[in-house]
């Protein structure tokens, strides 16, 4: 493992990611986390909806973890559940990156409050090098936890994002890994609401 300030991975669109930030009872939350593609000016930037855990951590330490794993179940709970961990970063991190957060700009959608974030770099590692492979069943977990975590905002329609997560328990029951599956599992059992 060799630490530098970069960026470990390239960054285009929105980039799923997990982080952790440093709570009042000194354990790191785990939530999920999308990463906007490097602006003009090389800016790094991220959104958080609401005041949840990763808000006030952001807004109270300035910093946090985001780090970068293919562990389906690992994402699930980041986006789904309340997870706390002793260490920062996740036994199943590729690569991770500690970030010093930035207020850019903050205000309302409905109602709810968003706070956008410039996230810079101050030192990340590679765990581990992979070959990448395209895999329907990890992509349909990862848009059935944003479709899972949209179900109670008035924003969108309910039942369009209940006909969401029934198609993509379809497409891990018949492309999913056994991880992918179990990933799959846990959202269920995490998300109030029958489909």
């Amino acid at each position: 493992m060799t630490e530098s300030a970069d960026w470990p991975v390239e960054l285009a669109g929105v980039t799923e990611s997990v982080v952790t930030t440093l709570g009042p009872n000194g354990l790191y939350n785990v939530a999920a986390l999308g990463l906007h593609e490097p602006d003009a000016d090389g800016k790094v930037t991220a959104t958080t909806w609401g005041r949840t855990r990763t808000w006030r951590n952001f807004s109270e330490r300035g910093e946090g973890h985001v780090q970068f794993t293919r562990d389906p179940v690992d994402f699930a709970e980041a986006a789904l559940s309340v997870r706390e961990e002793a260490e920062p970063v996740l036994d199943s991190a590729d690569a991770w990156v500690r970030v010093r957060v930035e207020r850019l700009s903050e205000g309302e959608d409905g109602d709810t409050q968003w706070v956008e974030w410039a996230l810079v770099p101050e030192a990340s590692a590679v765990e581990r090098r992979v070959v990448p492979t395209t895999k329907r069943g990890h992509a349909a977990v990862v848009e059935a936890t944003v479709a899972a975590s949209r179900l109670d905002v008035p924003a969108y329609d309910r039942e369009t994002m209940l006909d969401r997560l029934r198609y993509f328990e379809s497409v891990v029951e018949t492309a999913g890994s056994e991880r992918e599956r179990a990933a799959f599992d846990r959202l269920r059992e995490l998300v109030d609401a029958e489909w």
